[in-house]
């Protein structure tokens, strides 16, 4: 298993890589048959306003699955520890869907989402802002998926949205947990306001997925 481990606004000491480590490969032990590579990324906000200053995020490949948690607190080992904790659970809720798919092979169902229409207002009475330059930017790997498929790693890389090449359209969709409860779906739109699916027949420009999941 790789493990990489990067800093913002921080040198990484010896103390630091070698609890890092052990809390890591502790957390990740267990499940280091579908692991590959793991990413640390640790980072020390400068605002003086922000009182969880120090930040431990964890992203981990597992068979081409991205598995991430993010923990913030105002001492770094503090949210080592916490994401060495979420990572696990997220891991083994991974993990424990695999089984349930082996032990459980069965066909998907035809539809699990509803087309009702998306919100116009997606972020309600917040005031968007945008930060004052880029200070971070992120290159993956987007293979084609169902907005299924996509709603999975949405609920396993620890944000509330996820980009994804929908395989129907082979366009980029983004889905996204709403604040209502649930999930929505954001689609490109043409002029005619409606999406075209390979096969010539249009779609809603956006649709909302079913109930949000419990699991």
């Amino acid at each position: 298993m790789k493990l990489v481990i990067q800093g913002r606004n921080i040198e990484i000491t010896d103390a630091i890589r070698e609890y890092v480590h052990q809390k890591i490969e502790k957390a990740v032990n267990h499940f280091q048959s579908i692991t590959t590579e793991v990413d640390v990324h640790l980072s020390v906000a400068r605002n003086p306003r922000i009182n969880s200053k120090q930040t431990a995020e964890v992203t981990i490949y597992a068979n081409g699955t991205v598995i991430r948690a993010q923990e913030s607190s105002e001492d770094l080992y503090a949210s080592i520890d916490l994401v060495s904790d979420k990572i696990q659970r997220q891991l083994r809720k991974y993990k424990e869907k695999l089984l349930h798919k082996k032990t459980h092979d069965q066909p998907k169902t035809g539809v699990i989402v509803a087309e009702v229409p998306v919100e116009t207002n997606l972020i309600g009475d917040r005031t968007p802002e945008l930060p004052s330059e880029v200070v971070r930017m992120k290159y993956f790997a987007m293979p084609p998926m169902t907005i299924e498929e996509a709603l999975e790693q949405l609920q396993l890389v620890d944000h509330d949205f996820y980009m994804f090449r929908n395989i129907k359209t082979n366009e980029i969709n983004v889905i996204y947990e709403r604040n209502h409860g649930g999930y929505g779906v954001i689609q490109p739109r043409n002029g005619n306001g409606h999406t075209h699916h390979k096969n010539g027949k249009t779609t809603q420009s956006a649709e909302s997925v079913a109930e949000k999941s419990k699991a």
